[in-house]
């Protein structure tokens, strides 16, 4: 008997501005499948679920469910033809209960909902208190709700979008099998996951996005780890220019002086984690979304609680102090997302260069020759294109933009740097600004952590690289250890896990 189609993706093209995310995808979900969709950060995997859930339209392509072509789909007509996209951040309403959240707008009497939502957790064996409040919740009993909600209403199209990234191993396993029941029932499910071993336990199918395409499809048994890790893989004639331009560029070594000492830190999204960054040296820290690599960094800078562990900069204890004081003490921080976090937008450019180092400039009044002096010097060694210190960050491209924020850092006179994402979101050209900008740091002799999901960026610029995996450092490379397949195999949890 053949399976019913439930969801075709026909050459579905989708661009925000220049930025060409994807281009031209072929998708098809059948009842009673489970298709794993595997890729790196910036893959397009959330963009492609957004048009399917009607919150995105795509600039090109044909979107069919059940047999039926929707042109015009919003939210509201995806969820009326079965379909229900449980999200990576939970977004709940923080003020009614667990049991209103899944509730909301579940068509039915709402006494038998509520019979039918009892049945489903104590199915589940799932701890939930269905009358707290949701702003009460963890993470994790925010991730259940979440998924309650798409269960109970019965969706003939389910998608799980790194459903157990915050779940214990007993919460994982319910889902497991809720998810062979919903299989069993004719529903298709399109799980979005960065682990590997989860594919091969509950997929039909799998597919590798990578760049906006679609790299490699078909049926899990056909595949191993290695072959999908290989599709994930950049070309490799791209990497090997990228290379050599790096051995050219910069000698990579550190002079053996720790800088920074993490030593069995623990917080929020991270367990005992343990390392050095040393002057002169830069250390790169890969991982996908979800291992745990941003809230490390803003635990180190002081913006999230430490729970246990140690921070220690030249020898000088500097747990837990506030972001201020670890500024003063020598470590800054370029945030992955610059304009949650990075920038005034209605600041003009000088303000924005300077703001990291007040203290410098006076305490009541700013000192505007020495914001002049800042603005000029990172003008010209950072090529930052602008018509004066006064106009406005906001109308700056991207690229610019991001040398502002790295030189707000660099003003306050680090011994070392942490950079989140610093080339994420911006031009080719601007890049490689910023790519010079780090060589030129790591020749003055300043410390770097940095942070991207960008395989490539890792294997061009660090002297040595980490791993993260589930909230942990699970690997360590040095020199021509430092190679995509590596990095990728680690970041998606295909080794062993490194014990300290």
């Amino acid at each position: 008997m053949s399976k019913e189609s439930l969801l075709e993706c026909e050459s579905i093209v989708k661009s925000f501005g220049d930025n060409h995310v994807l281009k031209g995808i072929d998708l098809c979900l059948h009842s009673g499948e489970v298709i794993s969709i595997i890729g790196g950060n910036g893959a397009g995997k959330s963009t492609l679920m957004k048009i399917i859930m009607g919150i995105y339209r795509a600039d090109r392509g044909k979107l069919v469910l059940s047999g039926k072509e929707l042109k015009n789909i919003n939210p509201s007509i995806a969820l009326s033809n079965g379909v229900y996209l449980v999200p990576q951040e939970p977004m709940l309403f923080s003020n009614m209960t667990v049991q209103e959240n899944i509730l909301l707008g579940l068509k039915g009497k709402k006494t038998e909902n509520k019979k039918k939502l009892d049945s489903l957790i104590e199915e589940l064996g799932w701890k939930i208190d269905v009358y707290r409040q949701a702003m009460t919740l963890s993470i994790a009993e925010q991730q259940l709700v979440e998924i309650l909600k798409g269960i109970i209403r019965e969706s003939k199209i389910l998608i799980l979008d790194e459903p157990t990234s915050s779940l214990t191993f007993n919460e994982i396993k319910s889902l497991f099998s809720v998810i062979e029941d919903l299989k069993s029932k004719g529903v298709g499910i399109i799980y979005i996951t960065h682990r590997l071993n989860e594919v091969f336990e509950i997929s039909t199918h799998v597919v590798i996005m990578r760049d906006g395409k679609i790299t490699l499809k078909g049926k899990v048994s056909e595949f191993n780890n290695e072959l999908l890790i290989k599709a994930l893989l950049p070309e490799e004639s791209k990497l090997d220019v990228e290379r050599k331009l790096t051995e050219e560029v910069v000698e990579k070594k550190g002079d053996g002086h720790s800088v920074l000492k993490i030593e069995n830190l623990s917080g929020n999204g991270f367990s005992n984690v343990s390392f050095d960054v040393y002057s002169g040296e830069i250390l790169g820290l890969a991982g996908v979304v979800g291992a745990g690599r941003t809230e490390l960094a803003e635990t180190i800078f002081g913006r999230d609680k430490v729970h246990s562990g140690k921070v220690s900069l030249e020898g000088t204890d500097i747990t837990s102090l506030p972001t201020r004081k670890v500024i003063e003490s020598g470590l800054n921080y370029v945030p992955e997302d610059r304009f949650k976090n990075g920038i005034f937008k209605i600041s003009d450019i000088g303000m924005n260069i300077s703001s990291a180092s007040l203290r410098s400039m006076g305490k009541f009044f700013i000192n505007k020759n020495y914001e002049g002096e800042l603005y000029l010097e990172y003008k010209d060694s950072f090529k930052i294109k602008s018509s004066s210190i006064n106009e406005e960050i906001a109308n700056l491209s991207g690229g610019n933009q991001q040398k502002v924020v790295i030189a707000k850092a660099l003003a306050s006179i680090p011994k070392i740097l942490i950079l989140d994402e610093p080339t994420r979101g911006i031009d080719a050209g601007a890049r490689e600004d910023v790519y010079k900008i780090i060589y030129k740091l790591k020749s003055e002799g300043v410390a770097i952590l940095l942070i991207s999901s960008d395989m490539e960026e890792i294997v061009q610029l660090a002297d040595r690289a980490l791993t993260m995996y589930r909230g942990k450092i699970n690997a360590q490379y040095v020199k021509k250890e430092i190679n995509p397949e590596n990095l990728m195999s680690s970041s998606f949890g295909v080794t062993k896990e490194v014990v300290s």
